[in-house]
């Protein structure tokens, strides 16, 4: 990683600065708590970190956290973990999340959007009507705090109103896209055993209707703790025998009433993809979930009451539950239920345009896919409401970010962030006073301790290492479900570093403070101990405009070898020659290292992904090294099963 410091991309304004949410916030700190008045954001971070208790202590204030019993202190254990926050308080997370309710009645909280590109808006007065007839009736049900919920949903305002309903009266979320099939539902839904199922008939995708009647079928039957399903007729069709209709649950005039509960009491079950053995199902608490968006939406996401806050994504993704926590700074969400690319690849710049989009975020592959398309937004789509363009999901490449600001906007805002489901949140991205360079992230969040570590624990700066967070985040599981003894838990991010989380990726902290992902260090390519992730190879090769996606493992061998194969997926027309292989290899060569040149170059019908669009690795090494199928992978969580059996013919074909 070079230390060299290039020239911004993109600089803030001195405007955008003193208007900035986290400008207000540092100045208002200094005088309340102690703050650095000085020293922009570097100072304000450094200050986060070491006055953990003070910084968590301010957020709640700045965003008005009404916490009718308030808490004893804000940190009562501060070990990983285990960290007890706010111990002694009580909260509801969706009662914030419909204060808006209040003064803004008549405006839209939710923009609704299906195929049709048409925007349909659910006001802030209707919503909270909702949630307060829904929460009644779930009540009425005998669902009590603690009690698990689960949807069957797509990106619907429904889903919004059974989430909010269900956190209202104390419930545990849970959802999963209705593109999951049953086997992956199950594998989720089982492990909780929720009481009441909110499910759709079917849903639309790439002009198609899809119907799950069957699926949802199948569901009833094989969760035996559900007591009631409430039936969602986006397709137009009849409740089944014993399911209840939605529209009867959600048509009464009522006041909801909000449970007050702990701090740290459950909010949602979200689940890692899974892709060996049962999905982990991670639980966050209500109180966590609330102050740590709040810090992430309000100050870092800058987003505010005259906003609108898109993001691309669907019930099976953390970024859903973090799209619908918008709600929380009185923005307006908008809801995307559909193809990312129908009917054609501009899909989500046309979305952003109808809506007014002022905060856009979308992943790094759709961007990629957009350059190569030839789609140009800001000719054929006004986006001059889009102040920030904001990608997750995987590492937005250096030509990504030349992109979006050739293509879009010179002063726009590109904010490359990353987290995970394990925190529901971001360890580092956005920041509105920061400059933006070049294939980094802006900086690690307010209140995160985020480090590069060797593997002795030692800190590196411009070096590639583990990263880590040495200090307890609010949003970090309270436990995984069925984990009595919470070894899981620990084995999944404290085992390598005692009580320092270990996220699994390598990153760079640069001297500049900003941070370079790498990709998963379970999946690195290590050649002649020179270590690289995936990430890097993808960002070279997937340049050339015959490559579509790539896959590159590093397999360690039985006799000491290694074996580093690159499998791609061509675009239509494109050939495998020696032409075009020379070129892969000088690319990596000249761009990268030349001892990470594969070995073998191998066309594949297809890159498998889990059901959130994450490249599949570390099964198909498992493949690789001759493991079965059904140890490899959980079939569950993989788009495109019949994609792996080639990978496995080929490992059985290399003996």
């Amino acid at each position: 990683m070079s230390t060299a410091n290039p020239s911004p991309l993109w600089q803030p304004t001195d405007e955008v600065v003193a208007q900035a949410q986290v400008t207000k916030f540092q100045a208002w700190a200094a005088e309340e708590h102690g703050a650095p008045s000085g020293g922009g954001y570097a100072a304000l971070h450094r200050w986060s970190v070491d006055e953990l208790d003070t910084f968590w202590k301010a957020v709640t204030e700045w965003f008005d956290v009404r916490f009718p019993t308030p808490c004893t202190r804000v940190l009562g254990d501060r070990s990983m973990p285990g960290a007890q926050w706010f111990p002694g308080a009580t909260v509801n997370y969706a009662e914030h999340a419909l204060r808006a309710a209040e003064t803004r009645a008549d405006e839209p909280a939710l923009l609704y959007v299906d195929e049709t590109h048409e925007a349909v808006p659910v006001t802030w007065s209707d919503l909270r009507r909702q949630v307060g007839s829904l929460a009644a009736e779930l009540r009425a049900l005998g669902v009590r705090p603690g009690d698990r919920v689960s949807g069957y949903l797509p990106n619907i305002p429904q889903a919004v109103v059974a989430l909010l309903a269900t956190a209202a009266v104390g419930g545990v979320w849970t959802s999963c896209a209705p593109d999951f099939g049953a086997r992956s539902v199950l594998d989720r839904f089982q492990q909780i055993e929720p009481v009441v199922l909110f499910a759709v008939d079917g849903y639309r995708y790439g002009g198609k209707e899809h119907d799950r009647r069957d699926v949802v079928a199948e569901l009833r039957r094989e969760l035996p703790t559900l007591r009631a399903v409430v039936h969602v007729p986006l397709l137009g069709t009849d409740a089944p025998e014993g399911a209840l209709d939605w529209s009867s649950l959600t048509s009464a005039d009522v006041e909801p009433v909000f449970e007050e509960v702990p701090f740290d009491h459950p909010l949602w079950v979200l689940y890692s993809s899974g892709t060996t053995g049962l999905p982990k199902a991670i639980v966050q608490s209500q109180g966590g979930i609330l102050v740590e968006h709040l810090k992430q939406l309000g100050l870092h996401c800058d987003l505010g009451p005259e906003d609108r806050f898109f993001w691309y994504t669907s019930t099976g993704w953390m970024m859903w539950n973090f799209l619908v926590s918008g709600l929380l700074t009185g923005t307006t969400i908008v809801l995307y239920d559909g193809s990312p690319g129908y009917p054609d690849t501009g899909a989500q710049w046309r979305i952003a345009e109808r809506t007014g989009a002022t905060l856009y975020g979308t992943s790094a592959a759709y961007v990629m896919a957009c350059r190569k398309a030839g789609v140009h937004p800001s000719r054929d789509f006004d986006l001059t409401r889009v102040r920030c363009v904001a990608t997750t999901g995987s590492p937005l490449p250096p030509d990504g970010f030349r992109w979006l600001h050739d293509e879009v906007r010179d002063d726009l805002w590109i904010a490359s962030v990353s987290g995970g489901t394990d925190v529901c949140s971001c360890f580092a991205g956005a920041v509105p006073t920061l400059p933006v360079y070049i294939g980094e992230l802006q900086a690690p969040g307010l209140g995160t301790d985020l480090q590069s570590w060797d593997p002795s624990g030692k800190p590196l700066i411009d070096e590639v290492g583990e990263l880590v967070v040495t200090n307890p985040m609010p949003s970090m599981p309270i436990r995984f479900w069925n984990d009595p003894d919470g070894s899981r838990y620990h084995d999944s991010y404290f085992d390598t570093y005692p009580g320092v989380w270990r996220h699994g990726d390598w990153i760079t902290v640069t001297s500049r403070s900003s941070v370079v992902i790498h990709g998963r260090s379970d999946s690195t390519l290590n050649r002649q101990g020179v270590r690289m992730g995936s990430a890097d190879i993808y960002e070279a090769v997937e340049r050339l405009p015959e490559i579509r996606e790539s896959l590159v493992i590093g397999v360690e061998q039985p006799d000491g070898g290694y074996w580093m194969p690159l499998f791609v997926h061509l675009a239509p027309g494109a050939v495998l020659d020696e032409a075009l292989l020379d070129r892969i290899k000088r690319t990596i060569r000249e761009q990268l290292s030349p001892r990470h040149v594969p070995d073998e170059v191998i066309e594949v019908p297809g890159v498998p992904h889990t059901l959130t669009g994450k490249r599949i690795e570390v099964p198909v090494k498992r493949l690789l090294q001759g493991a079965p199928m059904e140890k490899a992978v959980n079939l569950g969580s993989v788009d495109n099963v019949e994609l792996l059996r080639f990978y496995e013919e080929l490992a059985r074909a290399r003996g």
